[in-house]
């Protein structure tokens, strides 16, 4: 076969984009039997680059309201990686359900310049914005639930569900799953080696949601290495609806742009109390993100910790130091009866580090003998602990605390939202999350800490 007449059969069976090619190969369709078609795949996949989580969500918080524009369409949903709260997105879908699918292609194909049309169909728009590939497809009312299952993915899980019972046109993704014998499964479980059991059994748990979240626990101002001043993040954090929320910059010794000084820590604490009347409503908890040295104590004097309504402690330099002693430290931060939180545990930075090489089943034991929080991170650069990690620590008993660890308060909502999604690609519920509860019972798990 020619390479033309490879490329129009592949058109004829739909796959026009890398996310199309690797489902039709998961679901083992006879074009997809092609070795060369199968190795193609495999270097295209590596040569994608990818966006971070956050940096595909500030495009889609563009492009979105460009589509939007179009008034034929009745709901518009980010599909693929971005649903799914994957750190790494190496392609960018938006599912559009419209009432009239060929009208609907029509005005988004002319959104842009011809020259960025790269593919268009009645049920397809391939473009390019700010040199990024964009696979807009769009559905009627009756099959919108059919394609938002197919282009969520991964291409693995929607085979699965396909080969259960071949797939029929659904309004909705829980119809489709239902057609399978399936219980619904939310998007960010979709990767789980288990989801599709768990589905069959029908064993699917409520999972945290976004409005499940009464507080944020972390977050930085101007006071340390934040963008926006103190008073600006708490009137963002108020405009949320929040109860409660903690203001916790870098301590002194922080590799951190600006860090608190004993002086400083004054000063913000008079600060909040002045704002305090501003926000009815929302408590304001005055706390610390401490670093932990390599000794494994912390690095700010226990009598001005215990003057704070909360600490966190984070584990930002390694100083060198293997897992062992990275574990070591971690765990003698844990043991400290101050230290409430201990923030994004692992140090992950996406698509740069893994995170470090430690003893998380000592770490989470440790966690939930003496009733500390691990954080569950929703900056882009941190998604830590990541799901796998969040699964494991609740199913060892720990309480998870979400926290958005924002430094810039237009960004409070879409890192509490990260931080979600990552929680539940590691199946947490509300009942292991500390900041879904009230804040005296926060202030309860502080006190019991403190206690010990």
């Amino acid at each position: 076969m020619t390479d033309d007449a490879r490329e129009r059969a592949l058109v004829r069976e739909g796959i026009v984009t890398l996310p199309d090619l690797e489902l039709a190969i998961a679901e083992q369709r006879p074009i997809a039997a092609d070795h060369s078609l199968r190795r193609a795949a495999a270097l295209l996949s590596r040569e994608v680059r990818p966006l971070p989580l956050g940096r595909a969500w500030d495009m889609l918080d563009r492009i979105v309201p460009s589509v939007a524009n179009c008034t034929e369409f009745q709901t518009i949903e980010p599909s693929g990686a971005v649903r799914r709260a994957e750190p790494l997105v190496h392609h960018l879908v938006i599912v559009v359900c419209a009432l009239d699918p060929g009208r609907a292609a029509q005005c988004i194909s002319a959104l842009s310049p011809a020259g960025e049309l790269l593919y268009r169909t009645t049920r397809r728009v391939v473009r390019l914005f700010d040199g990024q590939e964009i696979d807009i497809r769009i559905a009627s009312p009756d099959d919108c639930g059919s394609l938002l299952l197919a282009t969520t993915g991964p291409p693995s899980h929607v085979a699965s569900v396909h080969k259960r019972r071949a797939p029929r046109l659904s309004a909705t993704e829980a119809d489709a799953y239902a057609h399978a014998g399936l219980a619904f499964l939310p998007p960010e479980t979709r990767g789980s080696a288990d989801a599709i059991d768990r589905a069959q059994a029908h064993s699917v748990p409520r999972l945290v949601g976004r409005a499940d979240i009464r507080g944020d626990l972390h977050m930085h101002s101007t006071y340390s290495d934040g963008r926006d001043p103190l008073r600006h993040m708490v009137h963002a954090a108020h405009a949320l609806g929040y109860e409660y929320i903690a203001i916790t910059d870098h301590s002194e010794n922080a590799a951190a742009s600006r860090t608190l000084t004993l002086a400083t820590l004054a000063r913000q604490s008079a600060e909040i109390a002045k704002l305090r009347p501003e926000v009815p409503g929302m408590a304001i908890l005055h706390g610390m993100e401490a670093d932990i040295l390599p000794d494994g104590s912390l690095d700010c004097p226990d009598e001005v910790l215990a003057s704070l309504d909360i600490v966190l402690a984070s584990l930002h330099d390694s100083a060198g130091h293997d897992g062992d002693r990275l574990t070591k430290r971690c765990l003698e931060a844990i043991r400290h009866p101050l230290v409430t939180v201990i923030t994004h545990p692992a140090n992950q930075l996406v698509g740069r580090r893994a995170g470090y090489d430690m003893d998380y089943a000592a770490i989470y034991a440790a966690a939930a003998e003496t009733g500390t929080a691990l954080e569950i991170d929703g900056a882009p650069m941190h998604l830590d602990l990541d799901g796998d990690r969040a699964r494991a620590a609740v199913e060892a008993g720990v309480t998870v605390v979400i926290d958005s660890d924002c430094h810039r308060a237009p960004a409070l909502d879409r890192q509490m939202w990260m931080g979600v999604g990552t929680a539940r690609r590691g199946w947490v519920e509300p009942r292991h999350v500390l900041n879904t509860r009230s804040l005296a019972e926060v202030r309860a798990f502080i006190a019991r800490k403190r206690a010990r």
